[in-house]
C-alpha cells in the first residue's frame, strides 16, 4: 500500500499541488479566478516556457545549460537596441537575437563536446561572458524609447507596435504569446514523443556508448540540442522585450532558476520520471500560479526567491526519491 501511494503521490503530486494552489489563492482572493488574471499568469509564463524548453532539450541529453538566462538578457536589449538606437525593421529585429541564440548554443556545444568541459562548467563560463557582453554593450543602462545616450543625443527609435504585439497583442481574442507558448509546447512534445530524433535525443541521454554503438550520430544530438536550446532562450528574450518595451539589461536575472524548477517539477506530472516538455509546462504553470498568487496577496517580492527556491528542493527530492526506488 505504501509502495502504491508513493507512486501515485509521484504520479499525480504536481497536478495536485497546482489544483489546491489554485483553490487555495481562490479563496484567499476574489479576482485570482477570473479570465483576466489567469490568462495574465499564462502571459506571464510563456517567457519562462520557452526558457524551459532549451533547458528540458539539454537535461534530455544528459546535460545542463545555465547559460539560458544570461541569453534572454542579452537578446533582449540587442532586440530593443535594434529597434531604439537603429530604427531596423522588424524582420531583422527578430532575426538577429535568434542568431545570437543559435550562436551561444553553437558555443555551448563546441566547449562541452570538442573541448570536453562538463556542461555545468562550460555553460556557467558562457554565462558569465554573455553577461559581461550585454552590459557592455549596453554600458550598463536599459534601452527603452527616446533614451538619452552618453553623447548627450536622443536614441532615434521606438518600439514599433507590431513589435509590442507579440508580447501584448491579441489574435482571435487569446494573447499572442499565450498561442506561441502552446504551439512551441505542442511542437516539441510531438517532435520528441514521435519522431527519430526525438528518441535519438532520449537514448543518448541515457547511455551515450549505447547510442554511438546503435549507430545514432551523438555529438550531432548534442550540438542539435544545445542550439535549441539558445533558440528557445533567445525567443523568451525576444517575448520580453516586446512585453515590457523596454530592453532590461537583468530581463533573464530570475529566469535560469524558474526554468530549472519548471524542468525540475516536470519530471514528477504523470509520472514521467525524466524530462518532459509537457511536464515541464506545468511547472511552469506552477511557478506562474505561485508568483501571482503572492503578488496579489502582497507578499514582499523579495520573500519570492524563497518560495520558488523551495518548489526547486520539493520537486528535486520527490524527483530522486522516486528514481532512487526505482534503482532499488
Amino acid at each position: 500500500m505504501s509502495s502504491k501511494w508513493l507512486d501515485a503521490t509521484f504520479k499525480y503530486g504536481a497536478l495536485a499541488v497546482i489544483a489546491a494552489v489554485i483553490v487555495l489563492f481562490s479563496l484567499l482572493n476574489e479576482h485570482f479566478l477570473t479570465y483576466d488574471n489567469l490568462t495574465d499568469i499564462l502571459r506571464s509564463i510563456s517567457i519562462v516556457t520557452f526558457v524551459a524548453i532549451g533547458v528540458t532539450l539539454s537535461q534530455i541529453v544528459d546535460g545542463f545549460d545555465l547559460s539560458v538566462g544570461s541569453t534572454v538578457s542579452l537578446t533582449t536589449v540587442v532586440a530593443a537596441a535594434l529597434m531604439v538606437w537603429y530604427e531596423q525593421p522588424l524582420v531583422v529585429v527578430l532575426a538577429v537575437p535568434l542568431a545570437i541564440g543559435i550562436l551561444i548554443g553553437l558555443l555551448n556545444a563546441f566547449l562541452i563536446i570538442k573541448v570536453k568541459i562538463p556542461d555545468l562548467l562550460a555553460t556557467l563560463a558562457v554565462m558569465y561572458v554573455i553577461g559581461g557582453i550585454h552590459r557592455t554593450y549596453t554600458k550598463g543602462y536599459s534601452v527603452y524609447n527616446n533614451m538619452q545616450m552618453t553623447d548627450g543625443t536622443k536614441a532615434p527609435g521606438v518600439f514599433t507596435e507590431s513589435f509590442l504585439w507579440i508580447g501584448k497583442g491579441k489574435w482571435l481574442g487569446l494573447p499572442v504569446p499565450v498561442l506561441l507558448m502552446v504551439a512551441a509546447v505542442a511542437l516539441v512534445h510531438v517532435l520528441l514523443k514521435y519522431t527519430r530524433w526525438g528518441r535519438q535525443l532520449y537514448v543518448t541521454g541515457g547511455n551515450r556508448e549505447a547510442a554511438r554503438l546503435s549507430g545514432i550520430r551523438v555529438d550531432r544530438v548534442r550540438l542539435l540540442a544545445y542550439v535549441a536550446s539558445g533558440a528557445f532562450a533567445a525567443v523568451g528574450g525576444i517575448l520580453f522585450a516586446a512585453r515590457t518595451g523596454t530592453g532590461q539589461i537583468d530581463a533573464g536575472a530570475s529566469l535560469l532558476m524558474e526554468a530549472v524548477a519548471a524542468v525540475f517539477v516536470g519530471y514528477s506530472v504523470l509520472g514521467a520520471g525524466k524530462p518532459n516538455v509537457i511536464g515541464t509546462f506545468f511547472g511552469a504553470v506552477l511557478i506562474g500560479v505561485l508568483l501571482n498568487g503572492l503578488t496579489m496577496l502582497n507578499m514582499p517580492y523579495y520573500a519570492f526567491d524563497i518560495i520558488k527556491g523551495g518548489v526547486l528542493i520539493l520537486a528535486l527530492a520527490a524527483t530522486f526519491v522516486h528514481l532512487n526506488r526505482r534503482r532499488a
